[in-house]
């Protein structure tokens, strides 16, 4: 895998949170954030994401939505519905069910982008990249 260097106008590493109550969803993706040089902090609830984002400051959330006790969808409101920082936060829905809702009904429920699963890496990091810098999106495009 290729190392693609991120701006998203911050010094340091990007710094993401990955909500998924499912281990190997976080094993996989933590990989995948691992290997572009990101800094991954994993949550296995919506309620351990809230608790996360509440204690520090992230550039981007990969949110799943199909999760027990409170769903990426109640996240992401309560995420947009608060009073701190984190209401800004990006958040990128991530699921296997894309049938039910379409990527404008996603932006429109306060995701800032959308993600099937099984996860592309390609689809994923083009999709960060959009959230967290569209210049650098747009030189890894041009150089796909």
């Amino acid at each position: 895998m290729r190392r693609v260097p991120v701006d998203p106008g911050q010094p340091g590493r990007l710094e993401v949170l990955h909500v998924d109550d499912d281990p190997m969803n976080l094993r996989v993706v933590g990989e995948i954030l691992t290997a572009f040089g990101f800094d991954g902090v994993q949550a296995q609830s919506g309620a351990a994401a809230l608790e996360q984002l509440s204690r520090r400051r992230f550039d981007i959330v990969l949110m799943d939505i199909h999760m027990p006790e409170m769903s990426g969808l109640e996240v992401v409101s309560r995420i947009r519905a608060s009073l701190g920082p984190e209401r800004l936060t990006p958040v990128i829905a991530l699921t296997s069910d894309s049938l039910s809702r379409t990527r404008a009904q996603y932006l429109e429920l306060g995701f800032d982008e959308f993600v099937t699963k099984p996860i592309l890496i390609s689809r994923l990091l083009e999709a960060i990249l959009r959230c967290v810098s569209p210049p650098a999106a747009a030189s890894l495009q041009q150089s796909a």
